[in-house]
């Protein structure tokens, strides 16, 4: 199988984009993430599926995190949380309960670990929502390897 025929497969499907963010030591940590779902409504769970191979992976394990579902505008940041640093990008941060997160953004969903699975070359890690918020708006979204407006 040709991995990347594969991911152009995968990539006809369009998600919406994330930043998943939680304390990394003294500074706040955080990677761009697309395969994020709502997993259960009782109890509240979602699930985000993080590459074994991202620098964040370890830091990210087994800790609180915050899930932050980005508006159309904020093409940058997902673009810094994915390894390209934005230069001048003025990042704006709130400390919550479950850690840092990112101001300015469509939604949020603050989240304690729940487990975390084998998935490959991910881990799937699930978490349990401890307490959310949204606003209306539009979405970034992910389609064919390019960021797109949705709403």
């Amino acid at each position: 199988m040709d991995p990347r025929e594969l991911r152009n497969t995968f990539g006809r499907f369009a998600t919406g984009v994330t930043v998943v963010t939680f304390q990394d030591g003294e500074a706040a940590g955080g990677l761009t993430v697309n395969s994020f779902t709502s997993v259960s409504i009782d109890p509240p769970l979602i699930l985000v599926s993080i590459d074994r191979r991202a620098r964040s992976h370890d830091a990210l394990l087994q800790q609180p995190f915050v899930v932050n579902i980005l508006a159309a505008d904020q093409e940058a940041i997902a673009w810094q949380f994915a390894g390209r640093p934005q230069p001048d990008l003025q990042i704006g941060w709130e400390e919550t309960e479950a850690g840092p997160r990112l101001t300015g953004t469509l939604a949020h969903l603050e989240c304690e670990p729940w487990q975390a699975y084998d998935g490959g070359d991910h881990t799937l890690i699930v978490g349990k929502v401890t307490k959310y918020a949204y606003e209306q708006g539009e979405a970034l979204g992910f389609y064919c390897g390019k960021f797109h407006k949705v709403g």
